[in-house]
């Protein structure tokens, strides 16, 4: 690992800015001003000195707790005692300020520390504060003129960066020579990393140049120096090289992974473009194009390709992958009523596997695509046009819509006058009618066959909502018209078996089914009438906390009416002979894209019941703050139908649903459904179970959830995180606070939550006949644990009962090193096993500082 650790940071030396090799030599030297003119004006406390026709073309301020002096004849000036001295954007505080007006020059020391028996600590030392930077030292010898000067025992701090030195020259506005410098980014009078030098050359918001530095860890120095190190000290994106790491991979051999370069054209704009290379083959590269203006549009386009070879030249089974990925994102808010949304991901179906080391994207089976452009004016007309892709990573089918157009236009109530603002309004007032059309076109790649289908909808309706005593009646008729380009044609098509002089022996058939093209409309319509009413009921209990019960009852009950639309009358259905001789009658649009019309008259009666219980809080008679609340214990519904026109099986399955929510500390939901016929021979039959002595009914299906989050009491006081990332300074929005270049995206640790547990069972019980059934139950569980202010504990994992073993369980360990920050990520099971270690300094500058270690950590690898 030492070695490992000295071949970084040699690659650093040679990599990180490489064209920021700038001489560090100093060869500047003071100029003095040789005259001044200053009026004559001293104050117990204050001077101020103004004068037009002196080099001091600004007013001076000075204040001392002890005494200040001014000597007219010689022009110099004496403030001791908790001193300030004031010039333009030059603030010096010191126990003792000297300044001699005709040089120009100023001399600020410490104070004696009269507690002190040594005589040898001093206190109100210099503190030199100009254009909102502050440096400190035992000594400063400075000339407010042309601002160059020395500071002895020196020390600055600048957005987290400090720099120190035995002295400190400034020769330039933004320019310092430190000797003896030490550079860091951790906290404290006595950091836990630092990197040293005899020479030191810093420019302001710039960069840190140094020859010959030491990096020390905990007070030791690595024994190999470095030749040269530029450390950026910009805030903000800025360009510059993107430093690699390295490390081993199983059978890829050792990497040189992520170096490249950061551009940032502008500030609406950056590019990075980074590369990979393995030593038994392999190489990639990849790079993020990022754009966004502040209110109006973001995005970033991202491409990567990679060649992936396992194993060794002379070995069989060498392998050779190759992978890719495309992705674009764009958000643009045109105006308040028109907006895009554009997620676009294409990539090849092992991409994720050999390329990502996330944890969700190596779960990840589909890659979903959408681009949509929302519309709406100001009468309440929407439009959107929508594209969705679905890529199977297993499969490699995909599966896309493009376009998928929605035209909506709001309900209009043509016999209501324009302005009516009477709630006692005439039925026909209540009648409203809306539209809306579709236009959708379908491209589907399975198993290698390309299919393509489209079509347009229209969809009419007529309702009103008229109240009749206690009871809300909505009747309303609906109308559906479909365009299509194309249907299906099905038939028995002759297999000739003949024998070797190739005479016909036999004939065997098989069924077929092709497209016929042509323009076709499907019409259909229904009717249905429905009413609903509310029913209240109030329990009262005042005790326990409790005010009240109330439990609110939703009866619905509704009729629907449609046609056979499978009779020979409406033209969409035909028959033909299949295979075995049987006449089968099909619907002849079942694939389209709003597919067909379903067969046999429909006259629906349903039935629905809902259910609310609900309880009513009472105020604390102690607090008189608090409030009453209502908290909703239990949803229940159930729901039930009944079909008249139906020659058998008129009754519908009884479905039931629920869910409560018991605070924030446990939520459960789920289903149910009953039949009321009987089976045999795994059809159903139409008999019913009462009458076979079976029973009302019988359970087809059960599956409910069950979740619970946990968590101990937030630590007071700051947060405290792991050190990934700075906000931008630009105009880019959220997505750019992630981390300064926006490559390597890293959820930070939080340590103000002592503990945290989510637990969630999910059970499925599928009974579709009496002899068959299927059950499926798995828990899982994350739990994580902050042990002490440094060490973080995740674990999540799941558990099939079914399968009796645990799945995709993973254990992370996080540890805080004050400036350095430590990861370990360990999947024990499964197809990706294996584990990775991190260590890496935690500042932005200076995080591609780190070893990494991994093996074998997924098997596509």
């Amino acid at each position: 690992m030492n070695l490992k650790l000295l071949i970084f940071l040699f690659l650093l030396a040679v990599y990180i800015n490489l064209s920021a090799q700038v001489n560090i030599e100093d060869t500047t030297q003071f100029v003095y001003s040789d005259t001044l003119s200053v009026l004559d004006s001293a104050s117990a406390d204050t001077l101020q000195q103004v004068s037009p026709r002196t080099d001091v073309d600004d007013v001076v301020t000075a204040i001392a707790t002890d005494s200040l002096t001014f000597d007219v004849r010689n022009k110099k000036m004496n403030i001791y005692g908790s001193g300030e001295l004031k010039y333009k954007q030059t603030d010096l505080k010191s126990g003792k300020i000297l300044v001699d007006f005709p040089t120009n020059e100023l001399e600020a020391f410490g104070i004696i520390d009269t507690s002190d028996t040594t005589g040898q600590k001093l206190v109100q030392t210099p503190e030199l504060t100009e254009a909102g930077d502050t440096y400190q030292g035992t000594s400063i010898k400075y000339n407010f003129k042309t601002q160059r000067g020395f500071i002895s025992l020196a020390k600055n701090e600048t957005e987290g960066q400090t720099y120190s030195g035995q002295r400190v020259k400034k020769v330039d506005k933004d320019i310092y020579f430190i000797e003896d410098g030490i550079y860091t980014t951790c906290g404290g009078d006595e950091p836990v990393t630092y990197f040293s030098a005899k020479k030191m050359k810093v420019i302001h918001k710039d960069k840190v140049i140094a020859q010959w530095i030491f990096m020390y860890i905990g007070g030791v120095p690595v024994p190999v120096p470095i030749p040269f190190a530029v450390f950026p000290a910009e805030s903000g994106r800025r360009s510059g090289i993107i430093a690699p790491s390295y490390g081993q991979i199983g059978d890829r051999g050792w990497y040189f992974r992520n170096f490249g370069y950061f551009l940032a054209i502008s500030d609406y704009m950056d590019l990075a473009v980074t590369g990979d290379y393995y030593t038994r083959g392999g190489w990639g590269t990849r790079s993020r194009f990022r754009y966004a203006k502040r209110y109006n549009f973001s995005g970033n386009v991202n491409a990567s390709y990679s060649v992936i070879k396992t194993g060794d030249d002379s070995d069989p089974s060498r392998t050779e992958q190759i992978d890719w990925n495309l992705s674009l994102f764009h958000n643009q808010q045109f105006d308040p009523n028109t907006r895009l949304d554009v997620n676009l991901q294409f990539q090849s179906s092992t991409y994720l596997t050999n390329n990502s080391v996330s944890y969700n994207d190596l779960l990840q089976k589909d890659i979903i695509s959408n681009a949509t452009l929302n519309k709406r004016w100001d009468n309440g007309t929407s439009m959107t046009v929508n594209y969705s892709r679905r890529q199977n990573l297993q499969s490699g089918d995909i599966f896309e819509i493009l376009p998928n157009i929605n035209y909506n236009v709001p309900v209009i109530y043509p016999f209501r006058p324009k302005h009516s603002t009477s709630r006692d309004q005439n039925w026909y007032e209540l009648i409203g009618v809306n539209y809306s059309g579709q236009l959708m076109n379908q491209r589907d790649k399975v198993d290698g066959n390309l299919n393509i289908r489209g079509g347009i909808q229209h969809k009419a309706s007529v309702k009103a909502s008229p109240k009749v005593g206690y009871f809300n009646l909505t009747p309303s008729i609906n109308y559906t018209e479909k365009w299509y380009n194309k249907k299906i044609e099905k038939f028995r098509a002759p297999e000739f078996i003949t024998d070797t002089t190739g005479v016909v022996t036999d004939t065997t058939y098989s069924d077929e089914e092709r497209d016929i093209k042509e323009i076709n409309f499907v019409r259909t319509f229904d009717f249905s009438l429905s009413a609903q009413t509310k029913i209240y009921g109030m329990f009262n209990i005042n005790g326990l906390g409790i005010e009240a019960l109330r439990h609110t009852i939703t009866p619905t009950i509704s009729y629907n009416y449609r046609p056979d639309f499978s009779e020979d009358k409406f033209g969409y259905y035909s028959e033909y002979i299949d295979r075995n001789g049987n006449l089968v009658r099909y619907d002849q649009y079942q694939r389209e894209v709003f597919s067909g019309v379903s067969s046999g008259e429909q006259q629906q009666i349903n039935l629905s019941v809902g259910n609310i219980f609900e309880i009513k809080t009472m105020k604390d008679p102690t607090d008189t703050t608090s409030k009453q609340q209502k908290i909703q214990l239990l949803n229940l519904n159930a729901s039930l139908g009944y079909n008249v026109a139906a020659d058998s099986l008129k009754l519908s399955d009884l479905r039931l649903s629920y869910r409560t929510q018991v605070g924030d500390l446990l939520s459960f939901s789920g289903s149910s459904s009953y039949t009321f016929y009987d089976f045999r021979e795994g059809t159903k039959v139409n008999e019913f179970l009462v009458d076979k002595g079976k029973g009302l009914f019988r359970m087809t299906n059960l599956n409910f959830s069950i979740s619970t989050n946990l968590s101990g009491d937030k630590i007071s006081g700051e947060t405290r995180r792991s050190g990934f990332g700075i906000e931008e300074e630009s105009d880019f929005a959220a997505f750019n606070k992630t981390d300064y270049i926006g490559l390597y995206d890293e959820v930070p640790s939080d340590f103000s939550i002592p503990w945290n547990l989510n637990l969630n069972y999910n059970f499925s019980l599928n009974k579709p006949t009496p002899d068959e059934s299927t059950i499926r139950s798995t828990i899982g569980a994350s739990l994580s644990v902050s042990l002490t202010q440094a060490w973080k504990l995740t674990f999540r994992g799941n558990y099939d009962f079914q399968a009796n073993e645990i799945t995709a369980p993973q254990v992370t360990i996080f540890r805080d090193l004050d400036c350095w920050e430590m990861n370990f990520t360990w999947n024990p099971l499964g197809t990706w096993r294996g584990f990775r270690f991190e260590i890496r300094m935690k500042a932005p500058e200076l995080r591609d500082i780190k070893v990494t270690k991994s093996r074998d950590i997924f098997s596509g690898r």
